[in-house]
């Protein structure tokens, strides 16, 4: 098998790097916006340059890997459909709602494969949580409160680009959320915090932010993200139910202090980031595709599950703004659309 990666930044070396060690993959052929930067990963792994995006398509491919900016998302993963290629793309589709129905349309339309990058469904805890739910060990679920906070924030130039803290932090909490309780959420009422450093303000977004959401089901979900935690990378969910309640991302490398004497001690090597906190989910994610291209299993995480939690993050997004409950309902891209 042949694959084309598109993009070489951190992820899309990380991705080069588990594809070029796979048995079944027998070549890659990496490009990037900057040359001298994809020839330079292609020779460490002894894989191929190309000057372009289209040699990608040219030179013959099986499949391809878009790790690019997101605003190249869609437009990638439509020449792709139309040339009939199973792609993985890393969220989000794209930055709103008409260019992710967009390239929805152009897969649906071509029949081909589009898995999406949320290596959480891939993470050990994650997926214990699930198996918690779905086999009924807590009971009904009434509560379920999860976090993402980031060590540091990201460079300046680099916020105008990334859609903002809902849709580029926690839309991977809110996929979580679907994926784990097996529910939908039908409203959120949410809000920011651009008190931090300038730069967000100034980007028209915010370091911090909350909701609280509603599943179809009546429970009820809070879920925070933060920039700024210089304690650590802390990513949780925490699930109560009548009979029971879990915690995912509880661990010794979990960057949180307890005030109570006969309580665990900080962690003496925190999580720093997502590459390290979700190595190995990040791996699990890109062989499973291997697998979708050959059809040994189907596609884990599709692109409606990715727009599923894409209309989450929008919603919130109106209500930051707008100060009000929103309902998923007023959010385009249900489960009866229409992709054009």
């Amino acid at each position: 098998m042949r694959i084309g990666v598109i993009g070489t930044g951190r992820i899309g070396t990380v991705h080069a790097k588990t594809l070029s060690h796979h048995r079944d993959v027998g070549s890659l052929i990496l490009t990037d916006a900057d040359p001298a930067r994809a020839q330079e990963l292609a020779h460490r792994l002894g894989e191929t340059a190309a000057p372009g995006v289209d040699e990608i398509f040219t030179w013959g491919v099986d499949a391809v890997v878009i790790t690019t900016a997101t605003s190249a998302h869609a437009e990638l993963i439509g020449r792709a459909a139309r040339s009939g290629l199973p792609v993985f793309c890393e969220k989000p589709i794209a930055l709103d709602l008409p260019g992710t129905l967009h390239a929805l349309g152009e897969v649906e339309a071509a029949g081909t494969i589009l898995q999406m990058g949320f290596q959480r469904r891939f993470d050990a805890g994650y997926a214990g949580a699930r198996q918690a739910v779905r086999s009924g060990r807590l009971g009904r679920l009434h509560t379920v409160r999860a976090l993402t906070s980031e060590q540091a924030p990201p460079p300046a130039a680099w916020l105008p680009l990334s859609g903002g803290l809902f849709r580029d932090t926690l839309i991977h909490d809110f996929d979580m959320l679907r994926w784990v309780t097996g529910r939908e959420v039908v409203a959120v009422y949410a809000a920011g915090s651009d008190a931090g450093p300038a730069m967000f303000r100034e980007a028209g977004d915010v370091d911090t932010g909350v909701a609280l959401l509603t599943l179809d089901d009546g429970t009820l979900a809070t879920v925070t993200a933060t920039r700024l935690n210089g304690a650590g990378y802390d990513v949780r969910m925490e699930l109560a139910g009548e009979s029971d309640q879990i915690v995912v991302g509880l661990d010794d490398r979990t960057p949180i202090a307890s005030t109570e004497p006969t309580g665990p001690p900080a962690a003496d090597k925190p999580w720093t980031g997502f590459l390290e906190r979700f190595g190995p989910a990040y791996e699990a994610e890109l062989c499973s595709f291997v697998e979708v291209v050959r059809g040994e299993r189907p596609n884990p995480c599709d692109g409606r599950e990715a727009l599923q939690a894409l209309r989450v993050a929008e919603a919130c997004e109106v209500s930051r703004r707008e100060h009000r409950p929103v309902h998923l309902a007023e959010i385009p891209g249900g489960a009866r659309a229409v992709f054009r």
